[in-house]
């Protein structure tokens, strides 16, 4: 597991900003779970998710499916920032691996575009925990695919 701190990302572009935290805003789940947007620039996102009860599983820590969700958010933002204007995205499939589970501190994931074709957009994501302390460490690893969609609304 690695505890070094994520490498720096390219510069955030505001245009971009705005186009994902207007959706992200739209959505119910990520508001009631806290999920915040950090990050975003052409072909990645990055977004957190703070440790609460409403994101853990019985035994105390964070949840498969929050992470699961933090994870296909991001790459489902990553592939945003390169669909066409007037397009929204939605998951096809994905698969995730988790690593391991952690309580305290907070989820970041960030996702990736491994390739954007005209039908559809494969993408990755790496969830990491940052603990109180400043460590962090991997939770889970995903592979997606996305389908660019018109907009409904």
């Amino acid at each position: 597991m690695s505890t070094s701190a994520p490498t720096e990302p390219p510069a955030d572009d505001p245009v971009l900003r705005v186009r994902v935290q207007t959706s992200l805003d739209r959505q119910g789940m990520m508001r009631h779970l806290g999920v915040q947007l950090r990050h975003v620039a052409r072909g990645t996102a990055t977004l957190s998710l703070p440790y609460s009860e409403r994101a853990t599983q019985q035994q105390g820590g964070f949840h498969g499916g929050a992470m699961g969700a933090l994870a296909d958010i991001a790459g489902g933002y990553a592939a945003l920032t390169l669909a066409p204007e007037g397009m929204e995205v939605t998951t096809v499939e994905f698969k995730i691996n988790f690593l391991a589970a952690f309580q305290n501190g907070e989820l970041h994931a960030t996702g990736r575009v491994l390739r954007a074709g005209k039908r559809i957009i494969v993408t990755q994501a790496e969830v990491r925990h940052l603990a109180p302390d400043g460590r962090w460490s991997d939770c889970a690893v995903m592979q997606q695919t996305i389908m660019p969609v018109p907009k409904t609304y």
